[in-house]
């Protein structure tokens, strides 16, 4: 039997001669095929097996996301409070402990943490990037040269490499950044991609620079001596929504407006009793979370390492006729077609969803 037997990647079994025999047929119900099934369709030029129907996904009921306590207020007393007050939901610690700064300098996990706005600055060299025609054409007009001229010139850094370059921190880059700003000398290439001419730093030849507002950004997390306490965590969907851990429980982006029941609006109101330094803030607010299942998995195979097909809810995805070669892809938040013919971030697309839900709409958007 088709079932009997696992795949190394847990999945049932799925022979040659029996993907032959089903070619063109839908999936049997409850053997989804394995990844040597997509492999074999993909030789052959064969369209995927049809994507079940929300009626043939069965949906986890467990909620998983990834929490921690930003740098700023890594304190004992917080580190005090933050169990206390998810217990308190209902909300079940798995796993918790400290990342140093160190860490995440060295393995860039907060590079790929914020992957869309630090592919530019850190992560991509200016060769490696896609520049839209649009901004291409803005590109010269501004500055009087193409950006393949710029680019042969090696005058075109990333945030990372433009610090190098320039011989500045990252204090001192996000100065000049600002002041490239204020002098008009700055242009936008799409969502969270910029580019500035630098022509400011004395004794240094100009230069154009990507996403250097990155990096004040960055060195939150890797200034020496800090690090982020995190807490894998679990709930019962039924118990607490996605929307309503996020709302009610974490609390919104802006502090200020956090119910004095949520842990961000806990950490505002009492932050020096807290031992923080200065006032949280939108940016230093406390506290990070997933913001969907998915994005759980992605904060878990990044900062914990997990193994993506593994993972519960990777293993659901997979499970439900999603390879893992597209899991990888989308954990970076890439743009996807929608249902109603649009596109958009796929994270976008499943925010605030729970697990069953969430599993569901990523068949349907895999399908697209």
């Amino acid at each position: 039997m088709q079932g009997s037997r696992r795949c190394p990647s847990g999945l049932p079994y799925v022979s040659p001669t029996y993907v032959r025999e089903r070619e063109g047929l839908p999936a049997a119900r409850g053997a989804p095929p394995c990844r040597m099934a997509f492999a074999y369709r993909r030789r052959r030029g064969v369209a995927a097996a049809p994507a079940a129907s929300d009626a043939e996904v069965p949906g986890p009921t467990t909620n998983k996301a990834f929490l921690f306590i930003k740098p700023h207020a890594v304190t004992d007393a917080v580190k005090a409070m933050v169990p206390t007050m998810l217990a308190e939901a209902g909300i079940n610690i798995l796993s918790e402990g400290a990342i140093s700064s160190e860490d995440i300098d060295a393995k860039m996990f907060i590079d790929k943490h914020y992957y869309a706005i630090a592919s530019k600055a850190t992560l991509l060299k200016p060769t490696e990037l896609t520049i839209p025609a649009k901004g291409l054409a803005e590109f010269e007009s501004k500055f009087g040269l193409t950006w393949e001229a710029a680019l042969e010139a090696g005058k075109v850094f990333n945030a990372l490499d433009a610090c190098k370059q320039l011989e500045l921190d990252a204090d001192a880059i996000d100065k000049v950044w600002g002041a490239t700003k204020k002098a008009g000398n700055l242009i936008k290439f799409g969502g969270g991609f910029y580019v500035g001419l630098i022509d400011s730093v004395e004794g240094k030849e100009p230069i154009y620079a990507l996403n250097c507002f990155f990096m004040s950004m960055r060195n939150k997390f890797t200034a020496p001596g800090l690090s982020i306490y995190y807490y894998d965590v679990e709930w019962d969907q039924a118990r607490l929504s996605w929307g309503d851990f996020r709302g009610q429980i974490l609390g919104p982006t802006d502090p200020t407006t956090a119910p004095a029941t949520s842990v961000r609006g806990a950490i505002f109101a009492k932050w020096e009793e807290l031992g923080l330094d200065h006032v949280p803030d939108t940016g230093d607010n406390g506290v990070h979370a997933s913001a969907s299942p998915f994005e759980g998995l992605a904060e878990r195979v990044n900062w914990l390492g997990a193994d993506l097909a593994g993972d519960a809810f990777g293993a659901a995805l997979v499970g439900a006729g999603i390879p893992a070669e597209t899991l990888a892809a989308w954990s970076v938040d890439p743009v996807v077609p929608y249902a109603d013919g649009g596109k958009g971030s796929l994270f976008d697309a499943l925010e605030d969803m729970d697990a069953e839900p969430c599993l569901k709409k990523a068949v349907a958007l895999a399908a697209l």
